[in-house]
């Protein structure tokens, strides 16, 4: 794995997939063009950019680095991020051990999640400059994304709170808005674990302290996106993936652990009461959001290395960077899913459904109503609760193969038999819903119907060639 950000950026230039960009250019809305166009090529021209020569600014610039299959496998430090999925796979699997044998057998597991524990040091490369006055946000080549956007936006925040009632830190992604020198939006959402954080604190009336840590080694950065179970740290989570303890170094001004690699490191609080009108904010479901209240994050400390490296991303229309980010939580959080609905054979969240709009899942269908019962207990499960569209397929349906999916649907379903309609949560930035958070889903049982199901007449067999004749025609050369 990688020491910091700076150890990434140099494999991603010993692997060809980084363009370094010393010409001029703009961090309003110029640096959005070219990253935007940079996501949507194919193959080796969408690489990672490094923008050396920001005008107005002494810091370099990096987006897109999580930009490709290719690159977010490299960031986990993996050929393929299914290598992580079976990892996972074989931690999770349920055991329940009887004998004193079966007991020995657990110990390497119970071993290997013990070296994923954070271990705090005393010095830190985050911290070799730190700034209580003066120049703070200004000194950040903060991007202005897109031309209706309220202002500039902080785009890939690690923002680390704590609970003030257990003292458990929670490590999430929310953006935030510039709003001058020392204050920025705080836009986390109500489902969001450091929004429920924030909330605690108001009803207990205490000073909410947090920190906010940019350009981190990439499994970091990435854990924070990451829908790890309720309760687990994120900062375990992003151990394991490193294969090594996130090293973390307490902050400066406020009493809250960082990555001692990071970047750049924002230390402040939240005011309990204080809101202010944050957006509009081009995202990424090709829309802009609405312009809402949101709490004020007050600064009062940057520190920083010596020559740190400014670390952004850009949503919009996909394709995008967050999408092959979305698509690595997807197959590696699948064990999990699979554990809690061992029928589920794959998943599939379409890019165009940007991640909560929808998901096609195969099962090995068992049961009448199995395809019923599956649409209804995913819309049970953590995040999954936003998805708007649930598909289910039969196994032998590869999910990944949306012309496949389609035929599938297009022929194996009676609109007014196989569609579950039904209303409940949301993702708040789903702009066709009639209430922010809340709206209406769907849930389409595209599986072959079984007599069970009420389905009277025979189902017919699907075209296939026997195999005599693709193997004679497998061994001929035809001219």
């Amino acid at each position: 794995m990688y020491r910091d950000l700076k150890d990434f950026i140099n494999k991603l230039k010993q692997e060809n997939e980084l363009l370094e960009i010393n010409t001029p250019v703009s961090s309003e809305l110029e640096i959005t063009e070219i990253t935007d166009r940079a996501s949507k090529e194919q193959g080796m021209q969408n690489k990672a950019l490094l923008f050396n020569n920001v005008e107005g600014y002494n810091m370099p610039v990096l987006t897109n680095a999580f930009g490709s299959y290719r690159r977010m496998a490299l960031a986990l430090g993996v050929q393929d991020v299914r290598e992580i999925a079976k990892r996972i796979e074989e931690l999770i699997k349920p055991e329940i051990p009887d004998s004193l044998m079966e007991k020995a057998a657990l110990l390497p597991k119970l071993y290997e999640v013990s070296q994923f524990f954070p271990k705090i040091v005393k010095d830190a490369p985050c911290q070799e400059i730190v700034i209580t006055d003066g120049s703070m946000l200004d000194k950040l080549p903060i991007l202005k994304c897109w031309p209706m956007d309220g202002g500039p936006f902080i785009t890939l925040p690690l923002v680390i709170t704590k609970n003030p009632r257990t003292g458990n830190r929670n490590m999430g992604m929310y953006r935030l808005q510039k709003f001058d020198n020392k204050t920025t939006g705080m836009h986390w959402h109500k489902h969001h674990d450091g929004a429920k954080n924030y909330e605690e604190a108001r009803k207990m009336g205490k000073k909410f302290e947090v920190a906010v840590a940019l350009g981190c080694d990439p499994a970091i950065t990435y854990a924070a996106t990451a829908p790890v179970p309720p309760g687990i740290d994120e900062m375990i989570f992003a151990g394991f993936l490193r294969k090594k303890p996130v090293q973390l170094v307490k902050c400066k001004t406020v009493d809250i652990e960082v990555p001692a690699d990071a970047e750049i490191v924002l230390e402040g609080y939240v005011d309990l009461e204080e809101k202010r009108i944050e957006g509009p904010f081009g995202d990424h479901t090709g829309y802009y959001s609405l312009a809402d209240e949101y709490p004020v994050f007050h600064i009062i400390a940057i520190t920083h290395t010596k020559n740190p490296i400014y670390s952004a991303t850009i949503v919009g229309k996909p394709p995008q960077e967050d999408c092959y980010m979305g698509k690595a939580t997807e197959q590696i959080f699948l064990p999990v899913l699979r554990q809690i609905l061992p029928e589920i054979v794959d998943m599939n969240l379409p890019i165009e459904g940007v991640f909560h709009n929808c998901a096609i899942i195969s099962i090995d269908k068992r049961f009448p109503g199995h395809a019923s019962k599956v649409i209804n207990a995913v819309w049970g499960l953590g995040q999954m609760m936003f998805t708007k569209f649930m598909i289910v397929v039969d196994r032998d349906v590869d999910v990944h193969n949306l012309s496949e999916v389609s035929w599938k649907i297009f022929n194996n379903t009676d609109p007014s038999r196989d569609c579950i309609i039904t209303k409940g949560p949301l993702d708040i930035l789903d702009h066709a819903c009639d209430l922010p958070g809340f709206g209406g889903k769907m849930g389409i049982d595209a599986t072959k119907k079984w007599a069970g199901e009420g389905f009277t007449r025979e189902w017919p067999d699907e075209i296939i060639m026997c195999e005599e004749i693709k193997r004679k025609v497998d061994g001929k050369v035809y001219e």
